[in-house]
């Protein structure tokens, strides 16, 4: 690992095109958890070269803090899906765009084998609403869609988002800022279990939080209230194969 790259101050890592792209990739990384070359590029640099991103993350590999797992496809061509190392992970979890965030879930090549496809296809959905986002002149960035948000649902139990997205609507002079928890099925979760998490969100929409070993006071209102000051959207996007069942959810290929 290069002296340089020991160097950089975690807590001077910015999430502005003014900052260095490397700085950007590791921040990039640390909150989407895993994504491909192409992904990263539209993410942060979508008017760039891919060989501009391909040479940031070979430096920031050779130096120890990000490493890949080879994807294979029918076309049999081989993708790159990158992911921090315990020292990206380490170097990034101080970033102001990140506090508050739970520790980053990659810890093997094994661990990022297991949850790559998932995470690359909520990475597919983010970068669809931000290219809607670039055409239509709103705003929807990178630090706009936080993945794997949990929340307590109550009895012990929670509900976790694949996302939460946030998204601003630009009309003139006026700016109206939307929320939504984001579901991704891949044909991969059964109509039981998209029914299911209908209701987990239900639950945390009445869910109200109290005190362990106080009694009983008067309600301060829904403990969703605490992170949102509207309950988001809940957002179900189906890609993958049509499976039949799903169609009244309505279904977004992602592209």
């Amino acid at each position: 690992m290069s002296s340089a790259a020991r160097s950089i101050p975690a807590t001077a890592m910015a999430a502005t095109p003014a900052e260095p792209l490397a700085h950007q990739v590791l921040a990039g990384l640390a909150q989407h958890r895993i994504a491909t070359t192409s992904q990263l590029r539209r993410m942060l640099r979508p008017d760039g070269t891919r060989q501009l991103i391909s040479r940031v993350l070979n430096r920031l590999r050779s130096d120890g803090f990000v490493d890949c797992t080879v994807l294979s496809d029918a076309n049999r061509t081989r993708t790159r899906a990158w992911y921090l190392t315990q020292e990206g992970a380490r170097l990034t979890r101080d970033l102001p765009v990140l506090r508050g965030r739970p520790p980053y879930p990659i810890t093997s090549a094994t661990a990022a084998s297991l949850k790559t496809p998932h995470t690359l296809a909520v990475v597919r959905a983010h970068l669809a609403f931000a290219a809607d986002a670039r055409r239509l002149g709103h705003e929807h960035g990178p630090w706009d869609w936080t993945p794997e948000v949990s929340h307590s649902i109550g009895e012990g139990e929670r509900v976790v988002a694949d996302a939460v997205m946030y998204y601003t609507v630009v009309e003139s002079e006026h700016r109206r800022k939307l929320r939504a928890f984001v579901e991704v099925d891949r044909s991969t979760m059964s109509s039981e279990r998209l029914a299911v998490k209908l209701i987990e969100y239900a639950r945390l929409f009445h869910y109200e939080a109290q005190p362990v070993g106080r009694r009983r006071q008067a309600s301060a209102g829904p403990a969703w209230l605490r992170w949102y000051p509207v309950y988001p959207r809940l957002l179900f996007v189906l890609t993958g194969a049509f499976r039949p069942g799903t169609s009244v959810l309505g279904r977004k290929a992602l592209v």
